[in-house]
């Protein structure tokens, strides 16, 4: 009793033991197991698990209220035959629509949206057609399509939009063979032109060819710049590498006899405004032109006793000759049937030309005899001007053109066009190789006389309003490469040619510059007279103003420079002409020229 009270565990062993399967060994109940001591394990606590609350079921939604038709009473006489068709229509509608009913707002917007993918479409057609470029071309297809050829205030590019639409129109009516009808006479008409203008090319050439004058004008012209353009060069060369010469010590000097101007000699012209004038190579002639119909002259005695002839027009007919300070009359002169326009005197003998409103220009001898009259225009003239070798004269004129002529034979060389309105100022290199005209179009051209071509045009003048403006003045300066233009804009314009641009720009003036020129030795000062009755000189290094010449009581029409630059000439709508000089107390102080 004793033995199993002790050992009670037996029991439990025999009893798993019974479980043990037949292939493993049975452990006698003698045997004592010790069942190993296995510590325990320390489980940390593990934090509750949240619990997730249930989704929550939306509340039903309450259904959508239908609405109720509504009537609309028939408008502008329509007549409804039943409500079956109204039923039909708006159930068709409810179908297209989801079961709402189309505002009248919507179709409209839906009508706009349709039509605009239809004109999208038929553009999209248009811009795969072929049409013709040449406006002729695009005129001609027109008429065959039997559509009138231009609309008031249509251009070339509206009216080649407008065939392009007709054109995609009839392709999308299917009409091709009206159109293909019209291809086809196009066809035959461009190819009946095209044989035709092969015969004409065969015949005729396709240039205008000058005359044998004209080829030896322009070798002789070659032949005398080239020598003139050797010879500024090289003393430009002189100047340049001479220690001796001083080019800024000239220019002070230059400027300093121009701030020295003063008034030296004013008198009355005329009865009629004073509208040009131009100084001859020596100096000592003075020849300036009135809005009126003859001519006459003035003798004008300065300080150091050198004769000055003054030339004008007179309304009178008759021409007047003056001596100054005792002003008597002298001779008289007679030519032109209308007003003269501008004078200019040779640059190489004392023979002066006159411009005319008769279509004319004629050349004078300073003793009154008409040597030459050259005809040719078809409008009134504007400016003349000498050509430095003084074998020719150019001349401007309204008809859009400036010829060239021949002062021995009196023969017209050359008739350029270029401007597309009246022509008005013209002036040669003093090379002679080069030609500048400026005119109504607001542009200057450039022309070389050894090609007749034209190598610049040069537009820059314009108004505060973006319009185009007139072009009144210009000169070449003596340097080679400077060119002045002034105009309605008030401002005068320095081009490099060299550069082709504009190089200044000079708020010269209040109102229009009529006149700009060059100091004809070396170009050391400028000067430009204008509407607001001043005349002002401005520094040939950096376009300073330099002097302001006041005098005139009108507008400025006209000014010219001496050769030795120590007189300025100015003539004005007073009827005054003015002499302003440099030389004080009997003293010559002239530039020495080369």
């Amino acid at each position: 009793m004793e033995v199993e009270e002790e050992n009670p565990p037996s029991t439990s062993l025999a009893e798993s033991s019974a479980e043990v399967p037949d292939s493993q060994t049975l452990i006698s109940a003698s045997e004592t197991i010790i069942p190993p001591i296995v510590p325990t394990a320390i489980v940390p606590p593990i934090a509750p698990i949240p619990t997730i609350p249930p989704p929550q079921v939306p509340a039903p939604l309450a259904p959508l209220p239908v609405r109720t038709p509504v009537f609309k009473p028939p408008q502008n006489g329509e007549v409804r035959t039943s409500d079956s068709d109204s039923d039909e229509d708006d159930s068709g509608t409810r179908a297209t629509t989801g079961g709402y009913e189309i505002s009248e707002e919507s179709r409209q917007v839906r009508e706009r949206q349709e039509k605009a993918i239809q004109e999208l479409l038929m553009k999209r057609r248009a811009a795969a057609l072929a049409v013709p470029t040449n406006d002729m071309a695009v005129r001609a297809r027109l008429r065959r399509l039997g559509e009138p050829i231009t609309l008031f205030g249509e251009r070339e590019m509206e009216r080649r939009d407008r065939l392009r639409m007709l054109m995609a129109k009839l392709d999308a009516e299917g009409q091709l063979e009206r159109l293909m009808r019209a291809h086809e006479e196009e066809e035959a008409a461009a190819t009946a032109t095209a044989q035709d203008a092969d015969e004409e090319m065969l015949q005729y050439p396709f240039y205008t060819e000058g005359s044998k004058a004209l080829l030896d004008a322009r070798i002789d012209i070659a032949k005398y710049s080239i020598v003139r353009a050797a010879s500024r060069l090289q003393r430009a060369r002189r100047k340049r590498d001479d220690p001796d010469e001083s080019l800024d010590a000239e220019i002070d000097w230059a400027l300093k006899q121009a701030e020295s101007l003063f008034l030296d000699c004013s008198e009355f012209g005329d009865d009629r405004p004073l509208s040009g004038c131009s100084f001859s190579h020596d100096g000592k002639l003075l020849a300036t032109r009135y809005l009126s119909l003859s001519f006459s002259m003035l003798i004008h005695t300065s300080i150091n006793s050198s004769l000055q002839f003054d030339s004008h027009f007179a309304l009178s007919g008759v021409a007047k000759i003056w001596s100054m300070p005792k002003v008597h009359k002298v001779s008289a002169l007679k030519g032109h049937t209308e007003r003269a326009t501008d004078v200019a005197f040779s640059p190489v003998h004392n023979h002066l030309a006159t411009a005319s409103a008769d279509r004319t220009a004629r050349l004078w001898s300073t003793d009154g005899s008409i040597l030459k009259t050259f005809k040719g225009h078809l409008d009134r003239l504007a400016r003349i001007s000498f050509h430095p070798s003084g074998k020719y004269l150019g001349t401007t004129s309204f008809d859009k053109t400036w010829r060239l002529w021949d002062i021995d034979t009196g023969e017209e060389l050359l008739l350029q066009e270029g401007h597309s309105r009246s022509v008005y100022g013209l002036a040669f290199h003093h090379d002679g190789s080069l030609a500048a005209s400026c005119g109504l179009d607001a542009l200057a051209r450039v022309w070389d006389l050894r090609t007749g071509r034209s190598i610049l045009a040069l537009e820059g003048h314009v108004k505060p309003v973006g319009l185009q403006t007139y072009v009144l003045g210009i000169s070449f300066s003596p340097n080679g490469y400077h060119l002045a233009t002034g105009g309605e804009d008030n401002t005068c314009r320095i081009w490099d040619l060299r550069k082709k641009k504009s190089l200044y720009i000079i708020p010269a003036h209040s109102n229009l510059i009529s006149q700009v020129k060059f100091e004809p030795q070396e170009g050391y000062f400028l000067v430009t007279g204008s509407y607001d009755m001043t005349v002002k000189v401005w520094s040939g290094r950096d376009f300073k103003l330099v002097k302001t010449l006041s005098g005139h009581e009108a507008k400025v029409t006209s000014l010219d420079v001496s050769s030795d630059g120590n007189y300025i000439s100015t003539v004005s709508h007073d009827r005054s002409v003015k002499i302003w000089s440099s030389k004080s107390n009997g003293k010559d102080q002239a530039m020495d020229v080369d």
